[in-house]
């Protein structure tokens, strides 16, 4: 077969040749060859039929208009559905190698007679004009802090003309985590963009009071910042499309890094918060000059981050727990029958009394999730040890995997007063220290020693502590005891 580079060569060489068959020769082509194409003057590819033919008879051509027909009705059909519709009702004349051919069909058919297609239109993008930020799950990538599993999100902020970005660690799509996550990027940014572009939040807000709530905050954020505010609409997550974009490419550069690195373990969130820190400085480093036209434009930012969080009263109820969002804390039984105001942030709740700061609380993500510190019931419990057995929120009450073993092995031990033995142990780690009775334990367990408050206490107050669990102790081996197995061997191959 004659190919176009042969014929250019062979246009070329009749120029600076003095017969054709010299022509052809240089061309790797006989003369009659070299003469058709001279005389056509077109390449090969050009000479070359459309193929409008068919090679073989087409399995689906009397089905053909039923299947147009239900596809012109619902377009969504795929042609594997289609296909085996096929095969239920026509047993045995289709065979599986005949998919392909048919999804060929219908692919043909929805290119030319299909619906028509959503068209995505290219933006201009002016510098210093938008941002657009979004919440992405981080989940995926087995991040883990000191060998446990780390599930979190990242806020992630994006100008849409340099492309330069930034990000913070979160847990939650909360307002809190968008506001505490948008001021840490305009003061890291050094301005403010006229515009900021998110989704709807609709992950942040669950019902009508809420959505008004967070709706009334969230202006007052942008307003904060002296930004216009833009929503996507609903299920259009094209319209964020630079973040959207962003948020595939930050991850895989994610997983690249922790490829690098031969390690997804960080010695704490900081050490991670670090990591994830330095791989957006080395994304942006190429961004620089873009910037730079947004940095010139870009409006002043205010003297004082944004700083209003949502306060809320509640009551402490008899239980001496508050519900917050549908999640149950427990405060002090000293706060039992008052109203105590709740201030939110995005990891911690903050509970005041009369002005004053009583507890800070650590924030549970979802609802219907319970968060009961111990220090704060074990007193009451101790005067009435009954309600422990059935106490709704008693799993909250062993602090380390050290405490379930010591309340197991009571119920093994002494079955009749195991609950009260184990609150007696559970006050003397609010009173004296967790750790110092969490390190008693484990001596008594390693040791096999019975676990009674006293001895307990006794550990406590003489203050040793017991060797880390991953220190290890082996006895010197005594040499001698191979020289006398030695002795032993030499005086049976004496014996006859």
């Amino acid at each position: 077969m004659v190919t176009n580079q042969q014929v250019r060569i062979l246009m070329k060489a009749t120029k600076t040749e003095k017969t054709l068959s010299l022509a052809a020769a240089k061309a790797g082509m006989d003369e009659k060859t070299a003469r058709k194409y001279r005389r056509s003057g077109r390449l090969p590819s050009e000479m070359k039929q459309p193929h409008t033919w068919r090679t073989r008879p087409d399995p689906f051509e009397e089905v053909w208009e039923e299947m147009r027909a239900k596809l012109k009705d619902n377009p969504g059909f795929e042609a594997k559905t289609l296909f085996e519709d096929l095969q239920r009702r026509f047993p045995g004349r289709f065979s599986d190698g005949q998919l392909r051919t048919l999804q060929r069909r219908v692919k043909r058919w929805r290119a030319l007679e299909g619906p028509q297609q959503e068209v995505m239109f290219a933006q201009v993008h002016e510098p210093g004009a938008l941002c657009q930020s979004d919440f992405t799950r981080m989940g995926s990538l087995g991040i883990t802090i000191a060998g446990q599993s780390f599930d979190h999100m990242v806020y992630h902020f994006v100008l849409t003309y340099s492309n330069w970005e930034t990000g913070t660690v979160c847990f939650s799509e909360s307002f809190e985590s968008l506001s505490e996550g948008l001021s840490s990027a305009l003061f890291e940014l050094g301005g403010v963009p006229r515009t900021h572009q998110s989704d709807r939040m609709s992950a942040a807000v669950s019902n009508l009071s809420e959505r008004k709530d967070f709706t009334e905050r969230y202006e007052g954020l942008l307003g904060h910042y002296d930004m216009e505010g833009r929503k996507s609409q609903a299920g259009k997550a094209h319209e964020n499309g630079d973040i959207e974009q962003r948020h595939h490419r930050f991850k895989r550069a994610v997983e690249q890094s922790l490829l690098l690195r031969n390690s997804r373990d960080f010695a704490s969130r900081e050490d991670y918060e670090a990591f994830l820190c330095g791989l957006f400085d080395q994304l942006n480093a190429g961004r620089t000059e873009r910037l730079a036209q947004e940095l010139d434009v870009l409006r002043s930012l205010p003297a004082t981050r944004y700083d209003r969080p949502k306060e809320v009263d509640v009551t402490v109820n008899s239980g001496s727990v508050i519900r917050v969002q549908n999640n149950v804390y427990s405060v002090s039984s000293r706060l039992i029958g008052e109203t105590v105001r709740v201030r939110f942030h995005a990891e911690t709740l903050e509970v005041f009394y009369g002005q004053r700061r009583v507890e800070v609380l650590p924030r549970l993500r979802g609802r219907k999730n319970h968060h009961i510190n111990y220090r704060h019931v074990i007193d009451s419990l101790v005067r009435k040890p009954g309600a422990f057995e059935n106490y709704r929120y008693r799993e909250d009450l062993f602090p380390t995997s050290r405490f379930r073993m010591a309340y197991d092995a009571l119920k093994h031990t002494m079955p009749a007063r195991a609950h009260k033995e184990y609150l007696q142990i559970l006050r003397l780690a609010a009173h004296e220290t967790e750790t110092g009775v969490d390190d008693a334990l484990r001596a008594l367990v390693d040791a096999e020693q019975p676990i009674t408050t006293k001895s307990v206490k006794a550990l406590v107050k003489s203050g040793q502590t017991p060797p880390p669990v991953t220190e290890v102790r082996i006895d010197p081996v005594d040499l001698g005891l191979y020289d006398g197995l030695l002795d032993g061997l030499e005086l049976e191959e004496a014996l006859p």
